[in-house]
């Protein structure tokens, strides 16, 4: 007879959370690297905001982050999902897919390592190719390593249909606007908008929808609609309680 132990308890501590441009679930890429222009920080929280946790870090072109899903630890878990690849019409399992509903609701990205920020207590790092929510939290940071996490011979299952991209068209106003904003404050809006909506945020349910659809991104409230099998963004405005 097998002696059954049970696992010792643990607790995840958070070391940092995430500050970036996406501020609700819509519209924030599925994957790390599909948006470069999608910058955010790493901000330490006590007593992890020590420059020597990441003495050497800054040597590294890209970081592994481990984070949680934190805003659907209250729905649960789930056995298998309705992956948006697959147009949301086939089941897969859990654990063959990236779904934030997971058992432990943690997840991977290799994000590009822009810089190290340090100064006046504050420590975080910055980073390119963010696929995190506002507010994320960090549970670990890991230097992504080329000769080991790059496998040549790797294959990719279910997801090795190749994914076509949309076309992505502004109008003058809002075209207008990006240029303006990023003038203003050097973020590349509207290179952001284009790398997200190449990808179609769309839930899958909404696919075949003529609806007007819109997403926030820093303090601009960004509205599209698809014209001609494009996605045609129709206005970027200020939100009211943002000034920025």
């Amino acid at each position: 007879m097998t002696e059954e132990r049970a696992a010792p308890g643990f607790t995840l501590q958070p070391i940092g959370v995430i500050r970036s441009c996406f501020k609700e679930k819509f519209g924030t890429p599925r994957q790390a690297g599909i948006a470069p222009s999608a910058w955010a920080e790493i901000e330490f929280i006590e007593p992890y905001n020590r420059k020597e946790l990441v003495k050497g870090l800054e040597s590294f072109s890209h970081i592994w982050v481990l984070f949680l899903f934190h805003e659907t630890i209250a729905a649960g878990w789930k056995t298998s999902v309705r992956p948006p690849r697959l147009g949301g019409r086939r089941r897969m399992g859990v654990f063959a897919t990236r779904s934030p509903h997971r058992p432990n609701h943690l997840g991977l990205s290799a994000v590009r390592l822009l810089g190290v920020s340090n100064g006046n207590g504050r420590l975080a790092l910055e980073i390119g190719g963010a696929d995190l929510l506002d507010g994320t939290p960090v549970v670990d940071i890991k230097p992504y390593l080329p000769a080991v996490d790059c496998r040549q011979d790797a294959s990719a299952g279910w997801l090795s249909e190749e994914f076509a991209a949309m076309d992505v068209a502004f109008i003058d106003e809002a075209a207008a606007f990006c240029r303006d904003y990023e003038h203003r404050t050097g973020r590349r809006l509207a290179k952001l908008v284009q790398e997200i909506l190449e990808q179609d945020p769309r839930p899958a349910s909404q696919r075949d929808k003529k609806d007007r659809f819109g997403m926030r991104l820093w303090g601009v409230n960004v509205t599209w609609i698809i014209e001609n099998e494009r996605c045609l963004v129709t206005n970027c405005e200020i939100l009211a309680e943002n000034n920025c």
